[in-house]
């Protein structure tokens, strides 16, 4: 049974006057209005407050946050919370205290909201640790439920060392700091990593402070890079760099170690101040160089595969980790300028002679040239001179052409000893590199290890019988080649040329002959030491006028024919074709010269 209440009546009270506003005892029916309102709680717009719940139903929660009216809520809004009762306080979210119609309006979501957002501030603001739940993966990281805001987790911030798993991480609840808040865009990025940053920062002042060089740890590997290893020492990282790795070549770290393998490794130095520690793997290994035999000495043979190329040589494990280096210039008995990449590659298996040997240093030089005789020991008599060989066209100068009869017998044909007919400004014009050539050994340069070689010297020197064709006086046809200011090249028969100044090129009606025109030649000069033939063409009429002059000056005797043949000189043209005994010159400069 409730319990009963005893109230009191006015008796005198004036129900009319009350109704129609007027005083009553000592206050107005306005005066007790307003004493009513403010007994009701005062609230702003867009804050947030707490109300009691007063009923729920399948679609909606009444709520009373101590106004006029209670405000229903849709029950979707408290979804996370699914013990909510009547009688229990919330918070919401006073969007408006009094709609179109006149309804207050509240949101429990969007009171949430404003609090979660305020939290992760204050959060970010003390350096706090907070709990948040790890939803899914998403690219580059995780998506963390953190007071309701998701939050994104990158992948570098989960661990101290690198995850290659995320998927272990989620549907489980961990402990983050808040890193980075945009204001604007309302994102928020939070990290696992700092939680354990700070800790692991002590570990290691702890573990640095008690390292000592020539110190043996052990590890576990923890990231391989191109560059090297970093092993775990227990909270403090160190690096093996690939070359401490092994005492051999090692072109990939993953040739030696793997992940997650644990290992010794020793100390080879670190730093205090940047906390970097160095270490080595190879150290704990006995150097190779001290398990070389020692009964290897310079001039003996070893095997070995080439492990680096250079263009100054090749560099042989004979061993793993001894290694020596084959020089360019060991490698083969030429003296061309070459690269050891013309003669070896890496992996090639060779075999080469130990040239010196240095265990102190522990360097060794080998050689591969010395397997083979070397070609200048006999060279007077496999290359004597006078004798013929055929060689290739290496490069040329301006002076001559270098060529090689075998590797490392070289020789130099000079331009002068190519032709003896052709007038050569350069090299290029009689051959080209890479072409073979025949050679006659001329003279032989055994110090300097060069052979003088000839060309021409294979044909008998036609200038013997140029001798006796183009003799001062004759008259041959010719072909003006080139002009120049000192006077004309003139292309004579059988490949042979002229030389005629420019007072010996004026034709007969005192024009000067031109570049191509085909004319008739006087020989003035004819040296066959500097294979020199000077012409004049003016040369010709001016005898024939002479002759002319002496034939009119001289008595008639019409009864001596004979001295009427004396007066006028004598012009004849000889031919190659007419002496038979250079007819297979003839033949030969006409096959050159088609």
């Amino acid at each position: 049974m409730s319990e009963s209440k005893n109230y009191t009546a006015i008796e005198d009270f004036d129900w009319d006057a009350y109704a129609n506003g007027e005083t009553t005892g000592e206050k107005s029916r306005e005066e007790l209005t307003t004493t009513y309102d403010e007994s009701l709680k005062t609230a702003k717009e867009n804050e947030v407050v707490n109300g009691i719940v007063k009923s729920i139903t399948k679609r909606e929660v009444r709520v009373d946050i101590g106004m006029k009216s209670d405000a229903i809520i849709p029950v979707s809004e408290f979804r996370y919370n699914p013990d909510l009762k009547v009688g229990d306080e919330v918070e919401v979210y006073i969007e408006t205290l009094e709609d179109k119609n006149g309804q207050l309006r509240l949101s429990h979501k969007k009171a949430c909201q404003t609090r979660s957002w305020d939290r992760v501030n204050e959060a970010l603001q003390n350096d706090e640790v907070i709990k948040g739940y790890v939803k899914s993966r998403t690219k580059g990281g995780m998506i963390v439920d953190v007071f309701g805001i998701e939050a994104f987790l990158p992948g570098s911030q989960i661990d101290v060392r690198p995850i290659r798993d995320y998927d272990v991480f989620v549907d489980k609840t961990m402990e983050f700091k808040v890193v980075k808040i945009n204001q604007e865009y309302k994102n928020v990025v939070v990290s696992h990593k700092a939680l354990i940053e700070a800790e692991l920062e002590q570990q290691k002042k702890e573990i640095i402070s008690k390292l000592e060089k020539g110190q043996v740890l052990e590890g576990k590997v923890k990231n391989i890079t191109p560059y090297g290893v970093f092993v775990d020492l227990g909270g403090v990282d160190g690096l093996v760099h690939i070359t401490d790795l092994s005492w051999g070549r090692v072109s990939d770290p993953r040739e030696v170690v793997e992940l997650d393998q644990d290992i010794k490794v020793v100390i080879i130095d670190f730093d205090n101040e940047k906390k970097r520690i160095a270490l080595g793997l190879k150290q704990l290994q006995p150097h190779p160089w001290d398990s070389l035999t020692a009964d290897l000495k310079v001039g003996d043979h070893v095997k070995g595969k080439v492990v680096v190329m250079a263009d100054y040589g090749a560099f042989v494990e004979v061993q793993p980790g001894v290694e020596g280096l084959i020089h360019v210039s060991e490698m083969s008995w030429s003296q061309h300028l070459r690269s050891a990449n013309d003669f070896l590659k890496v992996g090639d298996e060779v075999e080469a002679v130990v040239l010196t040997l240095d265990r102190d240093e522990r360097k060794m030089s080998l050689g591969l040239k010395q397997l083979k005789k070397d070609p200048w020991e006999d060279i007077e008599t496999k290359y004597a001179i006078g004798s013929r060989h055929t060689a290739k066209v290496r490069n040329f100068t301006n002076f001559g052409v270098f060529v090689e009869i075998e590797e490392g017998v070289d020789g130099l044909i000079h331009i002068s000893d190519l032709s003896w007919t052709k007038k050569i400004k350069h090299p290029s014009e009689f051959t080209q590199v890479g072409n073979d050539i025949e050679v006659q050994v001329l003279e032989i340069d055994k110090d300097n290890r060069r052979l003088s070689l000839g060309h021409k010297q294979l044909e008998e020197n036609p200038w013997d019988v140029f001798e006796n064709v183009f003799t001062v006086g004759s008259i041959h046809e010719g072909t003006i080649t080139e002009m120049m200011d000192k006077g004309a090249v003139i292309s004579l028969p059988y490949g042979v040329e002229g030389f005629a100044t420019p007072k010996h090129l004026v034709k007969e009606d005192g024009t000067q002959a031109k570049l191509d025109e085909k004319l008739n030649f006087k020989v003035i000069e004819f040296n066959k030491d500097n294979k020199r033939i000077i012409l004049s063409h003016s040369r010709i009429s001016e005898d024939a006028i002479k002759g002319e002059r002496r034939e009119k000056a001289a008595p008639r005797k019409s009864n001596k024919p004979e001295a009427e043949s004396a007066a006028a000189p004598q012009i004849e043209k000889t031919t190659l074709g007419d002496l038979d005994a250079l007819q297979a010159l003839k033949e030969q400069m006409q096959k050159e010269g088609k």
